[in-house]
């Protein structure tokens, strides 16, 4: 394989059920400091998922997998289903072109589109994609180099509302070598660009006559008559806010079948209720048990549970756009305001009362000892009440006859929205708006199903502050489709944060493919994110996962925390053993 200088260094060559693995650098070696205090009480111990049967134990094939959420999909179509719930129901029902090993290294796998790992030219502005020949969607039409052409073509057209269009916003041209071959010619060098290739496709010959600007409001991903999938199983039924069904596909292509014939995705008003159905013996997978709920759990002997922290954290964001507020004002529109929400923000008391001990304070966008963590050159802001309301003075806020705080006649009160059943947010919304009252700041949480705020609030922009968690999806550092101005909504850029030097500083990382290079640009985007703050960024957290014993796996297959949609990795090699309950 032809690769370009310092790029898909090859890491690993492993045989997995037939797969050839090959890995390329993810750089997640380093281990520079942060600028986390200890935390104040003792940590929940670790558990990592262990494997459940034995080497002699054979597969069976039948049964039913029952996977647990608080929260509907918005649509699996993959130009647009970005949220958690959808991401789910997707990584039974559509394939990737590449997937990621455990150690989140681009992969090839019998269910992988892909056929091999791209070629790179030499100066990394050409890549050849190389599918195979043999993948069909459920319809029984064939999956072709048409369908990831269309794919990218729709992502990176604005028109379409992609969040996803900066993955492949620096593509210059494609060309099809032939039905399963595509070349790709990008504009510039683009550091991240492999792992954007970690992407599901949507159909060709479904979508190609419908025009960029109305593929959101298509039937396909939103009903399951017309939505024919590229993975294992088939998307049977969905009744909203209640279940999907998802039927193995007797005609799936992969040389690898599933053991587990049925799927049922089923939705619970919230953790709690969710985990009394995982201790009934109703659902088999829960992928975030209440820290409160932990011991109770274990308590049930049935139940194994991970407890090993995952790529996600929490953020409450600020909402740029001055038409989302009354008289059209703008009440995050200082640094110093903004700094002063940071400080009095108690997160180390969230995370000691509410997580227990689980999470870990994040002053910036990345992972706690990844190779781009920036770690002391990030801003770090400890609990202080009253640094925070010298920072609110100094921008020009104060009190009046009701304690709040006014600025130019508008008195500093803002709805912040958050999705409900999540016990975890609920639970910190409490304290976020406890702690900003005493700063003189009326923050009113309102909780709102997840299908809706993201589809009504989060993609349109249209709200005042989110708090909510992202999951570091990508094995690559870049944030210009989280924060950049080219991610404004639809995109994932929702609080409309325009920042031109960090914008700058972001295309700067990925105009090399020397990891030493990046991290230290990374160093000035950590400092300038957390000084400038379109977030405060709240703590990385880690969520206990439940499954229950009748589900089979061997070690090689057991679920990985570190890698998103990890609970699920190796899913084709497990099987229900109907004797345990």
């Amino acid at each position: 394989m032809k690769k370009g200088k310092g790029w898909l260094k090859p890491l690993a060559l492993l045989s997995l059920t037939g797969a050839l693995l090959v890995g390329c650098s993810s750089g997640n070696n380093a281990s520079p400091g942060t600028a986390t205090p200890a935390p104040t009480q003792k940590t929940v111990e670790q558990v990592a998922p262990q494997a459940t049967s034995t080497d002699d134990e054979k597969p069976v094939d039948g049964g039913t997998f029952t996977h647990s959420t608080t929260s509907d999909i918005v649509t699996i179509n993959p130009i647009f289903g970005n949220d958690t719930a959808s991401g789910d129901v997707m990584e039974y029902t559509q394939a990737y072109l590449y997937n990621r090993n455990p150690s989140f290294d681009l992969a090839v796998y019998p269910w992988s589109l892909a056929a091999e790992l791209p070629k790179v030219s030499e100066d990394g502005l050409t890549y050849t994609i190389k599918m195979k020949n043999n993948a069909k969607w459920s319809d029984g039409t064939p999956i072709t180099a048409e369908d990831l052409m269309f794919t990218i073509n729709a992502i990176k057209t604005p028109e379409t509302g992609s969040p996803e269009i900066t993955k492949y916003d620096k593509v210059k041209e494609m060309k099809k070598l032939d039905d399963y071959t595509l070349e790709i010619k990008l504009t510039q060098l683009y550091a991240p660009f492999a792992f954007g290739l970690m992407q599901k496709l949507a159909p060709a010959h479904v979508l190609k006559d419908v025009p960029f600007k109305e593929l959101q409001a298509h039937s396909y991903g939103k009903d399951p008559a017309k939505t024919p999938t590229s993975g294992p199983f088939k998307w049977s039924e969905w009744k909203q806010k209640e279940y999907h069904v998802l039927d193995a596909n007797p005609d799936y292509w992969g040389e690898k079948k599933p053991h587990i014939q049925k799927v049922v995705y089923k939705i619970y008003a919230d953790q709690n209720t969710q985990v009394q159905a995982l201790m009934k013996g109703d659902v088999d997978l829960v992928d975030s048990i209440p820290v409160t709920q932990l011991e109770a759990v274990k308590a049930k002997g049935t139940i194994n549970i991970s407890t090993e922290p995952g790529p996600s954290y929490e953020y409450f964001a600020f909402n740029f756009d001055k038409k989302n507020f009354p008289n059209n004002y703008g009440l995050f529109e200082g640094q110093k305001t903004r700094q002063a929400i940071a400080h009095a923000i108690n997160r180390q008391g969230i995370i000691d009362n509410i997580l227990k001990g689980t999470g870990k304070i994040m002053d910036a966008p990345f992972l706690p000892g990844t190779w781009a963590d920036p770690g002391d050159a990030a801003v770090h802001y400890e609990y202080s009440a009253e640094k925070a309301k010298q920072l609110l003075k100094e921008d020009g806020w104060v009190a009046g006859a009701d304690g709040i705080l006014a600025k130019d006649g508008n008195r500093f009160s803002f709805e912040f929205i958050f999705n409900s059943g999540n016990s975890r947010r609920e639970q910190a919304a409490v304290v976020i708006q406890q702690n900003l009252k005493e700063i003189g700041i009326e923050a009113k949480p309102k909780a709102l199903d997840f299908s809706a705020l993201v589809d009504q609030y989060a993609n349109p922009g249209k709200f005042q502050v989110l708090l909510l968690g992202w999951q570091l999806s990508d094995p690559d550092p870049d944030g210009i489709s989280t924060f950049g101005k080219k991610a404004f909504p639809p995109g994932n850029n929702a609080g409309w944060y325009d920042n031109p030097k960090l914008d700058a500083l972001w295309e700067k990382a990925v105009s090399t493919v020397k990891q030493d290079e990046r991290a230290a640009i990374y160093k000035e985007v950590g400092k300038e994110i957390s000084t400038n703050l379109p977030y405060v960024f709240m703590y990385q957290y880690g969520t206990p996962r439940g499954m229950t014993s009748r589900v089979k796996y061997k070690d090689e297959f057991k679920p990985v925390s570190m890698i998103p949609y990890g609970e699920t990795f190796g899913f084709l090699n497990w099987w229900i053993d109907d004797t345990k309950k």
